[in-house]
Formats: C-alpha cells, sequence, structure tokens
C-alpha cells in the first residue's frame, strides 16, 4: 500500500489574503466547502488578524460560522491567529458551535528580522514572546498548533537565509509546544538542493532522522512552497525522497507574496494544489484527493479571484 502524504490547502487563508478585490463571505464559504470535498486532510479557513491590516479576511468569524454547519468529518479546518486576541476568537468559534470547528491554530515568525517587521511590526524574538498565551490557551483547548516559519529559504530584503537560523528558530518553537513546523518558501526562491540543506539543516537541529516518524508524528514538518520561479514541484520531489511527507498548496495556484511581485507583474502564487497532487503521486505515494473534485475547486477558485479583480 502506497505511504501518504498529508496535503493541507491553504487557498481559502493564504490564497485570498492579498488579493485587491473584496470577495462576498458566502463564496469564501463555497470555496472552503469545495476544497474540503477534495479529499485533502486539512483545509486553512481563514485568519484573525485585523481586519485594519488584513481586510480581505475581516469576515473571519461569519467564515466559521457557516462552515460549522458542513465541515465533513475527516478534514481538519485551521485558522491563523497572530497572538492572544486572535486565539480566543478562534476558540469563541468553537465555543458557540459546541464541538471544534476549528481544530489547528497557526502562529507565524520569520528567519528574517526585517519581514518580521515588516510582516509583523515585532522583531523575531517579539513574535515568539506573543506564542506564549497562544499555545497555553490552545493546550487548554485541545487545539494544535502550527508555527509558521516565513522567508525559510530567502528574505525580499535581506537576500538568501541561513539554514542554521531556521533550524535554530523552529527548536525554539518545538521547545515551545508548538505541534508542527510549517517551513514557507515566502518569495519562491527555493531549489532542489536547497531544500534538502534547508531540511537537514532543521532536523539536524530538533535531533529528528528523516523517515523515521518519531515522537512528533510523520508530519511534524511542512514545506509551504511558493511557485515564484516554476521550481516549486521539483523542491517536492527532492523533499519527498528527503522523507517530508507533508505539504502546503493553494487551489489553482492562488496567493503569493506580495514582496515577491513589482509594480508592473503580480508573482505567481503557492504551488497548485492540482500541481502538487501529481508529483506526489507520480512519485509513487498517496494522497486521497480526487481530481475532478480538485479540478472543481480550481475553476470556481478562479472564477471568484478574476470577478474580484474586475471589480478591484
Amino acid at each position: 500500500m502506497p505511504e501518504r502524504v498529508r496535503i493541507t490547502e491553504v487557498g481559502p487563508r493564504d490564497g485570498l489574503q492579498n488579493e485587491p478585490g473584496a470577495i462576498p463571505t458566502e463564496k469564501k464559504v463555497r470555496l472552503v466547502e469545495l476544497c474540503c470535498a477534495t479529499g485533502v486532510d486539512e483545509v486553512e479557513v481563514s485568519s484573525f488578524v485585523s481586519a485594519k491590516w488584513v481586510p480581505q479576511l475581516g469576515d473571519a468569524a461569519a467564515v466559521f460560522a457557516s462552515v460549522a454547519r458542513f465541515k465533513p468529518p475527516g478534514v481538519a479546518c485551521s485558522a491563523l491567529v497572530p497572538n492572544e486576541r486572535g486565539m480566543e476568537s478562534a476558540l469563541a468559534i468553537n465555543s458557540t458551535a459546541g464541538r471544534k470547528v476549528i481544530d489547528k491554530v497557526s502562529v507565524f515568525t520569520a528567519a528574517s528580522e526585517t519581514f518580521s517587521e515588516k510582516n509583523t511590526n515585532a522583531t523575531i524574538e517579539e513574535t515568539l514572546e506573543r506564542f506564549v498565551p497562544v499555545i497555553a490557551l490552545a493546550k487548554e483547548a485541545g487545539v494544535a498548533v502550527r508555527g509558521y516559519i516565513s522567508c525559510a529559504f530567502a528574505c525580499p530584503f535581506e537576500g538568501p537565509t541561513d539554514p542554521f537560523m531556521v533550524g535554530q528558530i523552529a527548536g525554539r518553537l518545538m521547545s515551545m509546544g508548538v505541534s508542527e513546523l510549517d517551513l514557507g518558501d515566502t518569495i519562491g526562491a527555493a531549489t532542489p538542493d536547497k531544500t534538502v540543506a534547508l531540511l537537514r539543516a532543521v532536523y539536524l537541529a530538533l535531533g529528528w532522522i528523516p523517515g523515521d516518524p518519531g515522537p512528533h508524528g510523520a508530519y511534524a514538518a511542512t514545506l509551504h512552497l511558493h511557485d515564484t520561479f516554476g521550481r516549486a514541484a521539483e523542491c517536492v520531489s527532492a523533499a519527498l525522497e528527503f522523507g517530508l511527507r507533508s505539504f502546503d498548496s493553494s487551489v489553482a495556484g492562488l496567493g503569493g507574496c506580495p514582496f515577491a511581485s513589482t509594480l508592473d507583474k503580480r508573482a505567481p502564487g503557492n504551488i497548485a494544489t492540482e500541481t502538487l497532487v501529481k508529483t506526489v503521486q507520480g512519485a509513487g505515494f498517496e494522497t486521497g484527493v480526487d481530481l475532478t473534485r480538485l479540478e472543481a475547486a480550481a475553476e470556481f477558485a478562479r472564477q471568484i479571484v478574476a470577478e474580484a479583480r474586475k471589480s478591484a
């Protein structure tokens, strides 16, 4: 029986958060519903970041309230939370529903001080301090915590990232109690060789053995790739060969870091879920994803984004 690779669909959150036009709440909900139906393991639904900073996701509570009505068993739903207030908002969703609608929350830091300051208005150390009450509340509520590390390969302001630095931050996050790590190729700078070098550094820092599930499970580290230069699929193949078994992707390839775009050209987004699934299956692994349903979700995603951009 083929070994299974976990896929987290981040399109509804990471794919939509930088769109210039407003997408109606009901269409976001429909996108989440279609993504859940594809067979992915997890859907990152939205973010409880202040609507002042990310207006595109200011309706997170309303989206989750609707998701609570159809969330299928076997599919985890997650939310990005920047601080204790965001965590409290996430927990309120579960409390109101009387069950766990949000199974996991994600906190985010960076391996670049400049990027951290521009993205979160805080130093790396300050972001880690913000996570302490978030992780405590999550543990009390039985909610898993993912720790994102942005600029794991390179920073748009500081250039290439030292893998050793990423390993040190990964160690801090795991020691704080996060359930899993998510290594973000924020501007699409990864190559297959750099992917392996980064994974080796992180696994070495944590004392993990590639391919060995260990005490944190087979999915304790996830790779979040952007396809800015069209190399993401090659990096997936290299990571699979290394022993990684968990990846993020975005339906229809939505998203893209605004810092990687130029005035006249929008940077390509996350690796498309369609591309990821085909790459993983081509390498002999199982995903559980229905490609027909995935294409339906991708078509809907392209439609609502095109409508939003036209009205922006």
